[in-house]
């Protein structure tokens, strides 16, 4: 595929509902996979960095494309379920396997981290990730298996 982009992609972007925190990413499109890796920082203290958060691999079910398959790799509670859902989303979206490292923390949000305030946060990842992605995503009727080959 001539969608695969020889250096990282890092940018960063305010983390929704706060005031002094930024969420910063990094993505790393291949020719067969996809790797995302999102921590949040002070903008204050730019060198108190995040502890390791989950790390899940998911990729598209080719029997039901509507519902990825994942697995988790590396888990630490309060980022398991933001990752997963991330990892399923764009695993779907781009018809591509998908690894995912998360290490968010919404303890500087406004209320200290609400499903509100996570979704929030979701939703902007992945609109500031499928910006990048435009060139990779594919309609699922094109990667039957997930991998590109037929």
């Amino acid at each position: 595929m001539e969608a695969a982009i020889d250096e990282p992609i890092q940018l960063s972007f305010p983390l929704p509902r706060s005031l002094d925190t930024k969420i910063h990413l990094r993505l790393t499109i291949k020719a067969k996979v996809i790797l995302l890796f999102v921590t949040t920082m002070a903008v204050d203290d730019p060198d108190d960095a995040a502890p390791m958060g989950s790390f899940v691999y998911a990729l598209p079910d080719k029997y039901n494309p509507n519902q990825p398959l994942s697995t988790t790799i590396y888990s630490v509670e309060p980022t398991i379920e933001f990752t997963t859902r991330l990892a399923k989303i764009l695993a779907r979206k781009t018809q591509m396997p998908v690894y995912v490292g998360n290490s968010i923390s919404f303890a500087s949000t406004g209320l200290g981290g609400t499903v509100e305030e996570e979704m929030e946060a979701l939703k902007k990842i992945v609109e500031v990730s499928f910006e990048k992605l435009q060139g990779v995503i594919k309609p699922p009727g094109d990667l039957p298996n997930g991998t590109g080959t037929p």
